[in-house]
């Protein structure tokens, strides 16, 4: 499924539903369900609010494929590209009391793949997924990937 969705704070709440609706008719369990859900949810804050930088009149790309093994779901901005490298680490100390910045390790935790690449036609594309029940033998975590560290 692919949608286009304004950069608006009601897209925020629609790419959730979105993605729970699909996790959920998909087979995942209600925490599965919570984690891709919270997981988008911060993807398109991020591509909200530091990808289009609020603009309204950039879009924000999210589509979910159902894969043999998995859940893939790819969100898009129309933002300059940036670096996981570039992005603090919300448990270093300095960072613990900050109110923002925990986006990311969000999504690394509670899914079971997770990068960050250049989008097609520029701008940032987070790509994430999360293998099904059934090939991850019960235990979603169990399939970590390279990427996800």
């Amino acid at each position: 499924m692919e949608v286009t969705l304004e950069t608006a704070l009601d897209s925020v709440d629609l790419a959730e539903e979105i993605a729970l609706r699909i996790a959920g008719e998909a087979g995942f369990d209600e925490d599965d369900c919570h984690k891709i859900g919270m997981s988008v949810r911060e993807a398109v804050i991020n591509a909200y609010s530091y990808g289009n930088c609020q603009e309204r009149g950039r879009k924000i790309g999210l589509t979910l494929e159902l894969e043999h093994q998995k859940l893939v779901v790819h969100v898009l901005d129309e933002g300059t590209n940036f670096s996981l490298a570039d992005v603090p680490d919300p448990l270093a100390e300095e960072n613990l009391l900050r109110t923002s910045g925990r986006g990311i390790f969000l999504m690394r935790a509670f899914m079971d793949e997770f990068h960050v690449q250049r989008g097609p036609g520029g701008g940032t594309e987070l790509v994430m997924s999360k293998l099904f029940p059934s090939a991850a033998g019960g235990n979603g975590a169990a399939g970590k990937s390279p990427a996800a560290t």
